[in-house]
């Protein structure tokens, strides 16, 4: 079976819900899943169990509580949350279980894909369509819910079961209040008002409504089983039977439902289960087996009921209001066996009134009828446990009361059903005769043989295995008593006076049969005695012994003999009973058939003689006819040789010579059987005769009779085929169910015959049965028939099975559908596999391909059998067939590829001349399979001989050149080939690839093709520019093959050792020829041809340059095609501009890699910076239209490829973004501002940019422009000349306020949107705003004072958002939060280098966010020493890829690693990245946090010398105390903070070290030793700014000094260890500079203990505080 993407998983961000479907708990628990160990099912019962104990009740409806749950879930994609409110809506279905059920749903039964789902959400059509799919879904799951219930309630006690002991713990566990759980959902559901579309939604259809009432029909009909089931192992109380039998008078046992007027007849079978079930409750309720027992042993006073007289007396009163339904039947008569049992003298003619209540409702003949009911199928626990109670009723009423005062047929009948049940066969074997249904048998025997039917009836049922086979026989061949009935005494009689005894004067033949026939003979003197005597008649027993099996054989003879009497009725119904019970005995047991032979070899006559006659006896045919069939089975051409005389059976009345005769049915006569069939059968609607006709042939088919023998049955077979099989499902029909069941005979038949081996079969014209089928099959309309069946379709089968009821076995609609569907699918494979080759395609197979218009593609319907779950073969054989019927029909001998192959094999060449435009053609068939996937085609053509060296052979001839082409179509045959490879290499694994094609590849090498097509593609590029003016001929020709080589080169770059292009210098021919065909197109006079093959160029050019990197200096002929491009017409120049502004881009960053010198730089800078001013004037007008006009930007997911783009929309790829980047590169290149500032002069570049900026702000638009924009005035402020510049333009202006547009700050601060959740790398607003706190940073770092106060402007109007991202690290968790706070801090330590201005402006504000910093300090440490917080970051809930660590480029991990990672190692590793890039992150933060607290805090060496120094200049920082930093908001940071940071750093560093990790973790450890060098300086500081505050306490003080000195003694001796080793130096020079006196930081390893000024710095401190 097919696996289907677990949608669910692709589409959800994240779920929490680890809660299995109903379906597939059942299916675990049925063992038919992966989970098979007995600890594996009783740990999903365990965890399941509250959801079985619940029941339906688990199900609640909607409350808004939980509708606001789902609108608060981010775990939930939004689209899924919408749509699951519609579930609710439609179901009436608690919101969350509605979001669940559509997971779960999407999971096992969706049958699209994550991109159809988004369309089908979005189209009200279908996504109507989807809400009606999962309303069935989710009753299915309701469904499989009881039913994992009745599972455990059918096994828990049976000791066979492998899971007996886990069904029997939960069983335990459910017992306590489950009945009352389930009795009152299923008074809530008989009670439940319908659904209308004013309550549920306008998809509450009619129909809707009735599938809703169906429903509910079949929960009632599954919670009653369930309860029958329980009460059938636990005791029911006597108030539990009251409250029952109220509960179910209300509701008319079924027939009162609230909603009757939904009730169809298709309904009427569940309602009767109902009725059954409910009857069944109450009988079992009463407990008669224990009654029974109770009466047998004198102790009735233990049955629970003789302690309940209250119940008894309300009882009494309820039942005799009982009598109006047939359901009543049962429940009177048990209760009037428990009243006559418990207190006989008491209410008698309550007693007697209930009882004649219960015979005026034919209670028998419901028993039967219920039984019958319940199920077909004896495996089905439900009915046998209804047997088993039923059993314990019959026997005893047939103890208590008179058998003449109960109704004698019926009860035989009922009597039958129940033994049916195989257990119940050999309990009736080992019990007394006289007691029970013992006493039944007694009474049939006694009236045998004047009543056959009772006796033989009662002996069938009994028989169920071998055991009972030989009583059977024995009780039968050893009768001692003849009842016989007399009108009148007769005169060969002596009676006594009292006529109660006779006696026999003479001897008496028993069959008035001629002599010599066997008959049987009643000796003089025997005795009868009279039964019963008197004017009416005589019944008279006669002691008298013989063989039943004696007496059998002369009713079938007298039968024959009043064949064509009147009396041929009566026969009949004598001699039906005999033929029953000799096919139920040799089928049970065949070693008894020897000694029935007298029977048997009679029944072939008796076929003819009653087929013949005018109104055949149906049904006693039929039951030769299945006889025959079990004998057929042992000795087959017995059978057939006996039978072919009977004319019974269809037959030839010519020899048949050929196919043709057969199929015309020339010749053939139907026999008995086709004249019984259309004269009988099909006008009554009743066909026994036709399902055992079947069945009889296809024994006699597998048989494997002789040559001979089979030919014989060639018209049985033609009749099937011809009448049958076509048009049997038009037949009218009584009885439902009885059209699948001979179809699946008709297949089964058809199926046995393909099946069947060969040998002993002519290979003449003569026909076989085989060839017969085949060709019947392949060309009539029999295989119309078949591929209907097959046309079913996966959808009905599930509607089918679904309105089953759920204990119908094996022998349910649904499963005979089932394997009618597996067989037609098995006869057609085996038919297109065996018939003969041919020319022309056949009938059936055009039936299955053949596509209709109205879009019901067969091939789709055969397909969507891979959905089926509940048979494997049936996805499996229909995936048989759909591969037979793409590789047959694709190379059969009809098949086009066979010609396709002829014309471009090489070596046919030489018998003749292909012309050139037939061989392109063959081409372009070959092309389409490609380019369409045609997968069977394709596995085929690959694996050819030579296919492909026949394919490659265009590529190695030599072209004429293009001035002189004349067969322009050669163009297109070698661009079809250069495809072919291209697509082939592209959809193969490498290592896949055919040997061939590698071989021919490695060819294509040596032989320097790709350098003789590279040369040939610049020519035919520079001709058509030459051309351009009178235009040439071929022009789409030669297109297409540029097209092809270009896929072949791009393909080249990713895949060069298959295409074995691996040299350097062939590679720089290949890209100077593309450069050369380029520039040839691009700056000449250009016409739409030259643009668009300039455009294929450029592009191909792009690619190769990103791709090889390694390219020659190209500036020069790159910026001649810009300087041409830019002049020409912009409408048709906008996608090649663009591309060539980024192949550029990519030179310019290559040769800044290799620090190249550019002389191009100024003519360059000036184009650009011209092309920049003029696109963002543009984007500005563009913008203000579409404000104007309302914003209708495009959907992201519109399938819109062609619309043309304007020019000044805002694309990541577009010429505005692709011009401003160019020009950062430029920028970066010109270091000295040499040429820009010159240029910047000339063209308002800077003004134009910043209005475009500052309108794309306000309305959040532009966003690409706007990024790409902000990169190039970043660059521009890193130096002196550009920092004015920028600022000088009025940047603050253009940035501080409209940033407030981009993003949100929440009231209460915890902004959850404010901090996006993508990558750092992806576009976005937020990233928007941290490129601008960077480029402030950036400009105050360079301009310092002359910045100050534009920088003060800044944080005065982003405060809250910037206090909000400090104090964020802790809330949100997100990447790119941590990346906003390092911007964040990076600006604000700039900052902190002008205090006294930020004091004087912003006082609260310089608080508060020494208050933050102080927090985020303590926030970072934490983390980092949390290595379980830290992974939080690193969690798929937050929708980003695991980040790449912070390695060089060319070192740089996949961003998202494939889920599909070889192993636990791989992800690991990725894991480990990615922790440490969070780590790398907050160590940014905390260092440059730390570096800015150094300004907010004293300067060390003034503090420690300076004793005069105006301490009230420094606020305390931290508080006195030294507890370990929390997570905890009101937890303050303290000194505990700053020595935990140290100590993490410190562990940090000895961790990296331990490692021995490559270079780039020495990144890490400078951060370390930087944060080290910054926290012992802000301690120090504010320890020593603590004891010189007289407004502390001395005993703070002392304790202060003590910590200090004991905390810091502890790091240094550590410390000292490390340096020992040896460790980074701090990088703080290079990366954060302090405008403060602190001490220098070396920027060279420390080369022995004390050398590195802090720690000298802070052993100064430590003997400062010991003092």
């Amino acid at each position: 079976m097919v696996i289907l993407p677990t949608l669910h998983l692709l589409l959800l961000k994240h779920t929490h819900s680890s809660l299995r479907s109903c379906r597939e708990l059942w299916t675990i628990l049925l063992g038919r899943s992966a989970l098979r160990e007995p600890a594996q099912i009783e740990a999903e019962l365990d965890r399941h169990w509250d959801r079985l104990h619940q029941g339906l009740g688990y199900y609640k409806p909607p409350s808004s509580s939980s509708a606001g749950k789902v609108k608060e879930n981010k775990d939930v994609a939004q689209p899924l949350k919408d749509f699951g409110l519609r579930i609710s809506k439609l179901l009436g279905l608690d919101e969350q279980q509605s979001v669940q059920l559509l997971q779960c749903y999407l999971q096992e039964d969706y049958r699209g894909t994550r991109d159809s789902l988004k369309v089908v959400l979005k189209d009200e059509r279908q996504s109507q369509a989807l809400l009606l799919k999962i309303a069935d879904y989710y009753y299915e799951e309701r469904m499989c819910l009881l039913r994992c219930v009745l599972l455990l309630l059918t096994y828990f006690q049976d000791e066979r079961h492998p899971y007996r002991t886990e069904y029997c713990n939960c069983v335990n566990k459910l017992e306590k209040d489950l009945v009352s759980s389930y009795q009152s959902q299923f008074e809530s559901l008989f009670k439940a008002e319908a659904p209308t579309w004013e309550t549920h939604g306008n998809l509450m259809t009619e129909r809707q409504v009735s599938r809703w009432f169906l429903q509910c029909l079949r929960e009632q009909s599954l919670l009653l089983e369930i309860i029958f089931l329980y009460y059938a192992y636990f005791e029911m109380s006597p108030s539990d039977l009251l409250s029952f039998t109220k509960i179910f008078k209300e509701q008319g046992f079924g027939l009162r439902q609230t909603n009757r007027h939904l009730v169809d007849k298709s309904m009427d079978a569940l309602v009767d289960r109902i009725g059954y079930l409910s009857s069944l409750i109450l009988v079992e309720g009463m407990d008669i087996d224990f009654l029974h027992k109770c009466a047998l042993e004198d102790c009735t006073e233990q049955h629970q009921f003789s302690n309940a007289p209250d119940v008894i007396k309300e009882m009494d009163q309820l039942l005799l209001t009982f009598g109006d339904i047939p359901h009543h039947g049962p429940v009177l008569l048990a209760w009037v066996l428990l009243r006559h049992t418990l207190r006989p003298d008491e209410s008698n003619p309550v007693i007697r009134r209930i009882g004649n209540t219960a015979l005026q409702l034919g209670v028998f003949k419901y028993l039967s009828t219920m039984l019958k009911g319940l199920g077909v199928s004896g495996n089905n626990c439900t009915a046998s446990t209804a047997k088993m109670c039923i059993y314990g009723l019959l026997s005893f009423v047939i103890t208590s009361f008179e058998e003449e005062s109960l109704q004698c047929s019926h009860l035989i009948d009922a009597a039958c059903e129940v033994l049916s049940a195989p257990s119940l066969a050999e309990v009736f074997w080992e019990m007394k005769p006289n007691m029970g249904l013992g006493m039944i048998l007694d009474s049939a025997v006694g009236m045998f043989p004047h009543k056959i039917g009772p006796l033989l009836q009662l002996l069938t049922a009994l028989l169920s295995n071998k055991s009972t086979v030989k009583k059977v026989y024995n009780f039968l061949d050893k009768m001692s008593f003849y009842t016989q009935v007399y009108k009148h005494k007769p005169n060969d009689i002596i009676s006594k006076d009292d006529e109660t005894l006779w006696r026999r004067q003479t001897p008496k033949l028993l069959y008035p049969l001629g002599t010599g026939q066997t008959n049987l003979w009643m000796p003089q003197g025997v005795l009868g005695q009279v039964m019963i005597g008197g004017d009416q008649g005589y019944v008279v027993r006669w002691d008298y012994s013989y063989s039943s099996w004696t007496l059998f054989t002369c009713e079938v003879e007298m039968l024959l003999h009043v064949v064509s009497t009147a009396d041929v009725i009566a026969h009949c119904a004598r001699v039906k009973p005999i033929l029953d019970l000799v096919h139920k005995i040799i089928s049970t047991d065949w070693t008894v058939s020897d000694c029935l032979l007298p029977l048997t070899s009679r029944i072939y006559m008796l076929l003819q003689r009653l087929t013949s006659v005018i109104n055949p006896p149906v049904d006693v045919i039929a039951s030769c006819v299945n006889c025959l069939s079990v004998l057929a089975a042992r000795m087959p051409g017995k059978v057939w040789s006996s039978l072919h005389h009977t004319g019974f059976l269809p037959f030839a009345s010519n020899p048949l010579t050929s196919m043709a005769q057969c199929i015309s049915a020339e010749g053939m006569k139907a026999g008995n059987y086709g004249n019984l069939l259309v004269q009988i059968e099909q006008p009554r609607g009743e066909y026994a005769v036709t399902i055992a006709f079947l069945r009889l042939i296809t024994t006699l088919v597998k048989g494997q009779l002789g040559s001979t023998q089979n030919k014989g049955l060639i018209p049985c077979v033609l009749l099937v085929l011809k009448e049958m099989l076509p048009t049997y499902h038009k037949w009218r029909y009584n009885t439902y169910g009885v059209r699948e069941r001979i179809g699946c005979l008709i297949l089964e038949l058809i199926h046995a015959i393909l099946n069947l081996s060969p040998e002993g079969e002519d290979q003449g014209s003569m026909p076989t049965l085989q060839s017969l089928c085949i060709y019947s099959l392949a060309n009539t309309e029999a295989g119309q028939a078949v591929v209907n069946i097959m046309g079913v379709g996966v959808d009905t089968i599930d509607v089918v099975l679904a309105a089953q009821p759920s204990s119908c076995g094996s022998e349910g609609p649904g499963q005979i559908l089932i394997q009618t569907v597996k067989l037609a699918f098995s006869v057609t494979n085996n038919v297109i596999r065996l018939k003969p080759p041919s020319d022309v395609v056949s009938p059936l197979e055009q039936a299955l391909t053949q596509h209709s218009g109205h879009g019901n593609n067969l091939i789709v319907v055969l397909a969507k059998y891979i959905y089926h779950k509940h048979d494997p073969a049936l996805p499996r054989l229909a995936i048989q067939l759909l591969k037979r019927l793409a590789t047959e029909f694709l190379l059969g001998e009809w098949s086009c590829l066979h010609v396709v192959l002829d014309l471009i094999d090489s070596k046919q060449q030489g018998k003749y001349w292909c012309p050139p435009l037939l061989h392109r053609a063959a081409l372009a068939f070959l092309l389409a399979l490609w380019q369409d996937r045609r997968d069977s085609a394709i596995s085929v053509l690959r694996t050819k001989e030579r296919f492909w060296e026949n394919l490659t052979t265009p590529l190695f001839g030599t072209l004429t050149p293009p001035s002189d082409t004349t067969e322009p179509c050669v163009l297109e045959t070698c661009a079809f080939v250069m495809k072919i490879i291209g697509l082939e290499i592209y959809y193969v694994v490498s290592g896949s690839l055919e040997q061939s094609l590698k071989d021919g590849l490695q060819k294509f090498a040596n032989a320097r093709r790709y350098e003789y097509w590279s040369q040939y593609v610049k020519s035919l590029v520079c001709h058509v520019a030459e051309m351009e003016e009178e235009g040439i001929c071929y022009f789409p020709e030669t297109q297409m093959l540029i097209s092809a080589w270009r896929m072949l080169l791009i393909l080249s770059t990713s895949h060069s050792d298959v295409m074995q292009l691996t040299d350097d210098s062939t590679k720089l021919k290949l890209f100077m020829d593309v450069l050369d065909g380029a520039k040839a197109t691009l700056t000449t006079p250009m016409s739409v041809p030259c643009l668009r093959l300039g455009s294929m160029m450029a592009t191909l050019l792009l690619i190769l340059l990103k791709q090889w990197r390694g390219s020659p200096d190209i500036l020069s002929p790159l910026s001649l095609i810009l300087e041409s491009v830019l002049q020409a017409d912009q409408q048709m120049m906008e996608r090649t501009k663009a591309k060539i502004f980024s192949a550029l881009i990519s030179v310019l960053q290559i040769q800044g890699l290799n620090g190249g010198d550019i002389s191009q730089l100024p003519q360059l800078l000036l184009s650009v910076c011209e092309t920049v001013k003029d696109e963002a004037l543009a984007l500005i007008d563009n913008t203000r239209h579409m404000s104007q006009v309302g914003d209708t930007t495009e959907d992201e997911d519109s399938m819109e490829t062609d619309s043309p783009r304007g020019p000044q929309k805002d694309q990541r790829d577009g010429v505005c973004v692709l011009a401003l980047h160019l020009a950062k590169e430029l920028c970066r290149t010109d270091e000295d501002g040499e040429h820009w500032v010159s240029v910047m002069r000339k063209v308002p570049v800077l003004p134009s940019v910043l209005s475009a900026v500052e309108l794309s702000l306000r309305s959040k638009h532009n966003l690409y422009f706007t990024e790409a924009a902000l990169h190039l005035l970043l660059t521009l402020a890193r130096s002196p000349q550009g920092a004015a510049a920028v600022a000088g333009a009025g940047v603050i202006q253009t940035i501080c306020l409209p940033l407030l547009s981009v993003y949100e700050v929440s009231s209460n601060g915890a902004s959850q949107q404010s901090f996006s959740r993508k990558s750092q790398d992806s576009a976005c607003w937020p990233g928007v705003y941290r490129l601008c706190m960077s480029l402030m940073e950036s400009l105050l770092k360079t301009l310092r004072y002359n910045f100050i106060n534009e920088a003060l402007d800044f944080v005065g109007v982003h405060q809250e958002r910037i206090l909000q991202c400090l104090n964020a690290v802790r809330t949100v968790q997100s990447l790119a939060c941590l990346d906003e706070a390092d911007h964040t801090v990076g600006f604000l330590l700039q900052l902190s280098s002008f205090c006294k201005e930020w004091q004087f402006h912003l006082p609260k504000l310089l608080r508060d966010v020494q208050v933050n910093l102080c927090y985020l300090c303590q926030t970072c440490t934490y983390l980092l020493h949390s290595k379980k917080m830290l992974h939080h970051y690193l969690q798929a809930k937050n929708g980003e890829a695991l980040p790449p660590a912070p390695l060089p480029r060319t070192q740089r991990p996949p961003q998202t690693p494939s889920k599909e990672a070889a192993g636990g190692g791989e992800r690991e590793e990725v894991e480990q990245k990615a922790l440490l890039a969070v780590q790398c992150s907050l160590l940014k933060i905390l260092s440059k946090t730390l570096a800015t607290l150094q300004h907010f805090t004293p300067d060390c060496c003034q503090i420690l010398l300076d004793q005069c120094m105006d301490l009230a200049e420094y606020r305390t920082l931290f508080v006195l105390s030294f507890t370990t930093p929390a997570f905890d908001p009101d937890v303050p940071p303290s000194f505990g903070t700053l020595l935990a940071t140290i100590n993490v750093a410190l562990s940090m560093l000895s961790e990296m070290e331990k490692k021995k990790e490559p270079v780039s973790l020495s990144i890490v450890s400078s951060l370390l030793m930087f944060t080290m060098e910054n926290c012992f300086y802000v301690l120090i500081s504010q320890a020593v700014r603590c004891l010189k505050d007289p407004s502390i306490l001395p005993r703070d003080k002392q304790r202060l000094k003590q910590e200090l000195s004991s905390e810091l003694s502890t790091l240094l001796s550590s410390l000292s260890r490390h340096f020992r080793r040896g460790s980074p130096s701090s990088p703080a020079s290079g990366i954060l500079p302090s405008t403060q006196s602190k001490p220098p930081t070396p920027g060279s390893k420390a080369s022995h203990e004390g050398q590195e000024p802090f720690i000298q710095l802070v052993q100064a401190f430590v003997r400062l505080v010991q003092r």
